[in-house]
């Protein structure tokens, strides 16, 4: 890819002009950090319903309360206003929301507009999968009365704004072991 690119199509790879061949060096491990390790960087996530409320809000990055409010009715008055036949990809001032609708709830994700959107996407149908098999034919009321399990469920596949586990079993087998340490 662009690592290979950059260390091995150079002039460098020629010596001294005398027609030698020398080996080319090694491509950088900075460089390549940054193109091909980039992990996907959640900056917030949100869980509104129709009329706005604000159901659930993890953010990943620092805000004040005002910014945080702000955020939650912007972000809600573009999905919500947004023609369904539209793509679930919205930009949002320098970043891009991706967002899916499951009955009456607005899932949302705020992230760097270079990140892979269709993956996002499926980390939210992930999401909403858990919390389907987690409460039994979850509603909104689950969310709101279970707010703690959301937020431990959340936790269990999203860290510091990384997708840290997108198996099911292995996030539900999980939840099973943090739920049986309760009783």
């Amino acid at each position: 890819g662009a690592c290979a690119a950059s260390a091995f199509g150079a002039r460098g790879a020629q010596g001294g002009g005398r027609g030698r061949r020398t080996r080319p060096a090694p491509p950088s491990r900075s460089l390549c950090a940054r193109f091909s390790a980039r992990a996907t960087m959640i900056r917030f996530l949100l869980l509104q319903n129709r009329a706005g409320k604000t159901r659930l809000a993890k953010y990943y990055v620092p805000l004040d309360d005002d910014e945080k409010h702000q955020l939650e009715r912007e972000v809600h008055r573009v999905v919500v206003n947004r023609d369904p036949k539209h793509t679930n990809f919205v930009e949002y001032r320098a970043y891009k929301i991706i967002y899916r609708r499951y009955a009456g709830l607005f899932f949302s994700l705020c992230v760097d507009v270079n990140d892979n959107e269709l993956a996002l996407l499926e980390a939210v149908h992930l999401f909403v999968e858990v919390l389907d098999h987690f409460f039994g034919n979850v509603c909104e009321l689950d969310l709101v009365f279970n707010f703690h399990k959301v937020y431990l469920i959340i936790d269990e596949f999203i860290l510091a704004g990384e997708i840290q586990e997108t198996s099911k079993k292995q996030i539900m087998e999980r939840l099973g072991e943090l739920e049986a340490v309760r009783e």
